[in-house]
């Protein structure tokens, strides 16, 4: 077995920014399919009582149609597992990818 002592420190930085530029570019590649719907935490899309506005469900879709998990979904906008969970199952109802899309402005 190798000790982190006998691993020069320079090879362990390269790995390191090999997989920095990796997740990099990851990030480019899914940042696009996300650029209109903004801050998923945004006021605007919960009511005072915590419930999701009809932008905020827009924003959900939107962040289904982009691939997102449930999971992912309910850490972005705050929301529950369950929560999110039923909001996949209504965007599923509507049409999912085909649904009529609808403005979050």
């Amino acid at each position: 077995m190798t000790t982190s002592a006998e691993v020069p420190m320079e090879a362990l930085l390269s790995v390191v920014d090999n997989i920095q530029a990796q997740l990099d570019r990851l990030r480019g590649l899914l940042q696009p399919q996300l650029s209109g719907i903004g801050d998923p935490k945004d006021a605007r899309n919960k009511l005072p009582d915590g419930k999701l506005t009809e932008r905020g469900v827009q924003v959900c879709y939107q962040m289904f149609e982009a691939g997102m998990t449930r999971y992912a979904v309910a850490e972005a906008m705050g929301i529950s597992y369950g929560a999110a969970t039923h909001r996949l199952e209504t965007w599923k109802k509507s049409g999912a990818y085909d649904r009529p899309k609808m403005s979050i402005d």
